[in-house]
């Protein structure tokens, strides 16, 4: 087993960006993950796609898999000699996860283990709700505290009284269950019924709940509430200092939440933009792109492209790019031809919008003209201003069903245009995703929904229709439709789907901005 390892990894308290660059290194190249109930799905996607996934979670207060069963399964993948094995926790693995009885199993089997420490949720979810755990004016101690004791002990372990009166801030764990016996507890050895207390559910996520009141308050509040697990319970002085440093609740889109059709290559760019607005976001990818070979056709035009202008009639004058993946693809090709960017030499180079642009400069291409407007007539419009008239010659590599738009109006302005299908845009393979957002939609729980473009609008409604027959339009209604441009809106509403917004200019910053403020007058 001289290649097998376990490696007791922390996921944090559930926001993905707080997982460690060492844990997220190990996810990728883990051969077998075994992980719990709350180490975040947003976490997991980290991992391979090849390693295989053992849950073992549990959930509330069910029984799933007990910790014995845990401790073999992790010696029984060892021993098949599994390679990299990630034991996936919640949080610190050390910090009432329970690593420590896991890494002991591995030992007592001479099984070799690593430990890697997460961010804890006792410190993280009061963080995130505006409540540091020590504060110089107000709190120099801070005790962490299992709300949950094992059930075969006799007796409670914790020395309440110590506890009460020996640290300024307390923090339990796992303890909504037994908050009543908390509460009662501590009173009973002294602290005072007025101190503060936050209870914060799911922290650091955006289903972070957040609920205070004070020690003699409490139980009642949260029952109130209805308030449940998981949550952190924070008791002291510090709780008071919410009211001025409350930060991630008051994110302009926190509670909303905002489906992102774009590929799954793409979406994560736009995905970013709205999680650090708040929101929750759910990607739905509506289309994927599909790189087409290298024919004859595409040989031909990289060949016309590398010709000298002045002297061969039929090369091409300029070479407009319509879209990030039109770039992508079309330098794919080169590489496959076994070219490269000097092709563009003796060409001048046309990008519709500031990202494609800026894809071309990933290349080492500088373009020579971006339009103000990014859209087709704009795009013919700027060309004409640079001088390009009757005779000049074009090349527009773009998707194979991309708006005929652009080539129609430079044919009309007597321009020899070339039109190379780069990539497809196809819709997705059936999975329980779209039967998962119709249950969404059904709930009303969906605030906002994103299309790119109008194929992402259309393989939407074509996978709406797929999953819930007869019902797109109810499905919808209420739901605010974001749009990126004036096309991907013509096609949504000639779809039924509503458009609520449309981004001013053509890019996902934009886009970002304009959900953002649609959902801000909801």
């Amino acid at each position: 087993m001289s290649d097998t390892c376990v490696y007791l990894v922390g996921a944090g308290p559930g926001d993905p960006g707080l997982l460690t660059l060492r844990a997220k290194e190990l996810l990728q190249r883990a051969d077998a993950i075994v992980y719990d109930y709350l180490a975040s799905d947003a976490v997991i996607r980290f991992a391979s796609p090849a390693a295989e996934r053992h849950f073992v979670g549990k959930k509330g207060f069910s029984r799933h898999v007990t910790q014995p069963e845990i401790n073999d399964l992790l010696v029984e993948l060892a021993r098949m000699e599994k390679g990299s094995i990630v034991r996936l926790k919640g949080g610190d693995p050390f910090v009432f996860g329970r690593g420590g009885e896991e890494a002991l199993a591995l030992r007592a089997e001479g099984i070799p283990f690593e430990v890697v420490p997460g961010v804890t949720a006792g410190v993280a979810a009061p963080a995130y709700a505006g409540i540091p755990v020590t504060h110089r004016h107000v709190a120099s101690s801070v005790a962490l505290i299992t709300g949950h004791e094992t059930p075969e002990k006799n007796e409670s372990a914790i020395d309440w009284e110590s506890l009460a009166k020996g640290a300024d801030t307390l923090c339990f764990y796992m303890g909504i269950r037994d908050l009543p016996l908390i509460v009662r507890r501590l009173t009973e050895a002294g602290r005072a019924g007025s101190t503060p207390v936050a209870l914060v559910r799911w922290g650091t996520t955006v289903r972070q709940e957040t609920l205070v009141a004070t020690l003699d308050s409490v139980v009642e509040s949260a029952e109130r509430a209805r308030f449940k697990a998981p949550a952190i319970i924070v008791v002291g002085e510090v709780v008071a200092l919410r009211d001025r440093l409350n930060w991630f609740e008051k994110k302009p889109l926190f509670g909303k939440t905002v489906v992102v059709t774009r590929s799954r290559e793409q979406a994560s760019a736009l995905s970013a933009r709205l999680r650090d607005a708040g929101a929750e976001v759910v990607e739905f990818p509506t289309i994927e792109i599909a790189p087409r070979p290298l024919d004859a056709r595409a040989r031909e035009a990289i060949a016309r492209l590398a010709s000298d202008a002045a002297a061969v009639r039929e090369a091409y004058d300029w070479v407009v790019f319509t879209s990030v993946n039109g770039v992508s693809c079309f330098f794919d090709m080169l590489k496959e031809a076994e070219s490269d960017a000097r092709v563009f030499g003796g060409v001048k180079v046309a990008a519709i919008g500031p990202a494609t642009a800026a894809a071309l400069a990933s290349h080492g291409i500088a373009a020579d003209l971006v339009p103000p407007r990014f859209v087709a007539e704009s795009v013919v419009e700027a060309l004409r201003a640079s001088g390009v008239g009757g005779g000049a010659s074009v090349l527009i590599p773009h998707a194979a069903a991309a708006r005929d738009a652009l080539p129609r109006l430079l044919e009309g302005a007597r321009v020899r245009v070339d039109v190379l299908p780069v990539y497809d845009t196809v819709m997705p393979a059936e999975s329980d995703q779209a039967s998962d957002l119709v249950d969404r939609l059904r709930a009303g729980s969906v605030d906002a929904v994103t299309f790119t473009s109008s194929s992402t609008a259309r393989n939407f409604a074509a996978l709406l229709d797929r999953a819930a027959p007869g019902e797109r339009a109810n499905l919808v209604e209420g739901v605010v439709g974001a749009s990126i441009g004036p096309v991907t809106s013509e096609t949504m509403r000639s779809l039924g789907l509503p458009v609520s917004a449309e981004a001013p200019e053509y890019t996902i910053p934009a886009l970002a901005r304009t959900v953002e403020e649609a959902l801000a007058d909801e």
